[in-house]
C-alpha cells in the first residue's frame, strides 16, 4: 500500500485524533509536542510561526484553514504529499518520512496557531 492509500484509510482516525496531542501543555501560543515535532522534521527550516521565510508563517496556514471543516486532515495530507502553487511559486517538498499520526500532530498544532 502507498503512502497516500494509507493516510486516505486513516483520515476518519487522524479526524479522532486530541488536539491536545499536538498543542500540548502548553496550549495554542506555543505547545512544546507541536513545536517539538515541526523542529524535529525541519518544517523550522521553511516555516515561521509568525514570519514568512521561505514558506508561509504556520500563523498564516491556520488562518486561512481554520474554518474549513476539513482543515486537520487537509493539511495533513499536504504535509505528507507536499503541494505547489497554494501558496506562491515555491513548492512544499513531500514529507514521506512522517506517519499519518505525525502528520495529524503538525496540523493539529499548526490549526491552534490562529
Amino acid at each position: 500500500m502507498n503512502l497516500k492509500s494509507q493516510v486516505i484509510r486513516n483520515i476518519a482516525t487522524l479526524a479522532a485524533l486530541p488536539l491536545a496531542l499536538a498543542a500540548g501543555p502548553a496550549g495554542a501560543q506555543g505547545g512544546p509536542a507541536g513545536l517539538a515535532l515541526a523542529q524535529q522534521e525541519n518544517c523550522m527550516s521553511c516555516h515561521s510561526v509568525t514570519h514568512t521565510l521561505m514558506g508561509p508563517a504556520l500563523h498564516e496556514i491556520a488562518l486561512r484553514y481554520a474554518a474549513k471543516p476539513d482543515a486537520q486532515a487537509y493539511l495533513a495530507h499536504r504535509i505528507v504529499e507536499g503541494s505547489s502553487g497554494v501558496w506562491g511559486n515555491v513548492p512544499m517538498p513531500a514529507n514521506t518520512q512522517l506517519n499519518a499520526v505525525q502528520a495529524a500532530a503538525l496540523a493539529n498544532w499548526i490549526l491552534t496557531l490562529k
